[in-house]
């Protein structure tokens, strides 16, 4: 594997491309797009102007929701999620940037289930790497990779945006 794979304007074509799609197959209607931060509400900014949604971005920080909180603690720096819409009964677009256990998918569902009952919930990420831990998969992507259990995969940014491979 050559780093071509790390570009990170290519695999969010590719992901615009394969939300596009899915937009269409699912016939949705004026889908809601919700980013998860913080990779995920970057990636959400490109492919929300992008696609020409026409309602409000929204950006989810799922931090209080996930299930090691009591084991990680707080970060220092959390934000308030915004979701400037109603989620009742309304398609939702979900963005995130690595897909890896599927822990973080999970707090953002239960966040979103906090706010209404969504009709459906899409999801897209740049990055599915192996490693899932629940039953969670991505709609769209960009690209799927696999990685040694001592790697890990990092979207740094907002400008620009770029991957980082890491070793823990």
């Amino acid at each position: 594997m050559g780093d071509s794979w790390l570009e990170v304007s290519v695999l969010l074509a590719a992901l615009e491309a394969a939300i596009a799609k899915e937009i269409e197959r699912r016939r949705l209607e004026s889908p809601l797009m919700i980013g998860i931060h913080t990779g995920g509400a970057w990636l959400a900014e490109r492919l929300h102007a992008g696609l020409a949604l026409a309602e409000p971005l929204g950006s989810l920080n799922i931090s209080f929701y996930r299930d090691d909180f009591s084991r990680v603690g707080m970060h220092p720096q959390v934000k308030p999620s915004k979701l400037p819409f109603s989620v009742e009964d309304r398609d939702i677009l979900l963005i995130d940037d690595v897909i890896y256990s599927g822990r973080t998918i999970r707090a953002a569902l239960n966040e979103i289930f906090d706010y209404g009952r969504p009709r459906q919930v899409v999801l897209g990420v740049l990055i599915e790497r192996d490693g899932r831990e629940l039953p969670i998969q991505p709609d769209c992507l960009g690209a799927r990779i696999e990685l040694k259990a001592s790697q890990r995969i990092k979207l740094a940014g907002p400008d620009p945006l770029r991957l980082k491979l890491l070793t823990v």
